[in-house]
């Protein structure tokens, strides 16, 4: 007979000149395969429709070059096509997307619908759109709504109450910035390119160099892009404390060497 394997095994000792390995974890996800989520993937359909709905309608009234220069119509493609595929992984129980994905889609879709409500259609604010705005009708008005309110809201409904957390790590908000300050560069250089005058040279008021001038600009956009790492670094811290939406039972291995009423190897 041999003697039962103990349970408490002493470390080796540390091998000097080698570092020890790092430690590793392991998420719930690599052991328990996750399962279909039909709720879930309807839910998230909509949102991508709802998204794909208001970028398709600005499409159709507007011209489609201009339409697809405003961050709001890129964030909502971004949501469409993010959405979609979180649709499908979550009907076919297939892993989710990376945090870092849906993390950096709901920042940029939070940053539409801050600057819009807080900013661009607040009458107080020094870079309002109001006039504009308040002339919308008809399908323009529905689709700013879908853009700028119910898709930004549902977003952070899913990854509230639908999302498991990662969690994600501050690298992660530094990197998300990248893409609003690449949309800077292509805001300054296509403003450049158009002649002076043209009423659709600058799509924000805040990058509008004929106002402000170059050093202005980049005033404004320094007091974003902090406010913008803000929110980024609130995402992070959120979803560090949020708790689990998606609980899984871990099933404990069977044991196939040795039947429940054995004690040991024989």
């Amino acid at each position: 007979m041999i003697a039962p394997i103990p349970k408490d095994i002493p470390d080796l000792p540390a091998i000097p000149g080698i570092p020890p390995p790092p430690l590793s974890v392991v998420p719930a996800t690599a052991v328990v395969a996750p399962a279909r989520r039909p709720v879930v993937a309807a839910f998230r359909l909509l949102v991508a429709l709802a998204a794909a709905t208001g970028v398709t309608i600005d499409l159709i009234l507007g011209s489609p070059l201009r339409v697809l220069s405003y961050f709001t119509i890129q964030s909502n493609v971004l949501v469409a096509v993010v959405f979609a595929a979180s649709a499908w992984r979550a009907w076919t129980a297939r892993r989710p997307l990376p945090g870092v994905v849906t993390g950096g889609t709901l920042l940029y879709i939070a940053i539409t619908g801050l600057v819009y409500h807080l900013i661009l259609a607040n009458q107080s604010s020094g870079f309002s759109m109001t006039g504009e705005i308040d002339t919308l009708t008809g399908w323009h008005a529905v689709a700013n709504q879908l853009l700028h309110t119910a898709t930004p809201i549902a977003v952070l409904a899913d990854w509230l109450l639908l999302t498991r957390p990662t969690p994600l790590a501050v690298r992660n908000a530094a990197t998300w910035l990248l893409y609003p300050l690449a949309y800077l560069v292509f805001s300054l250089a296509r403003g450049a390119t158009m002649s002076p005058g043209a009423p659709t040279r600058y799509l924000y008021p805040s990058v509008d160099v004929d106002q402000h001038g170059y050093v202005g600009v980049l005033g404004n956009t320094a007091i974003l892009g902090v406010a913008f790492y803000a929110l980024a670094l609130l995402t992070v811290a959120l979803d560090h404390v949020r708790p689990d939406p998606v609980h899984h039972r871990v099933r404990r291995p069977e044991n196939r060497i040795s039947s429940p009423a054995t004690s040991g190897l024989k």
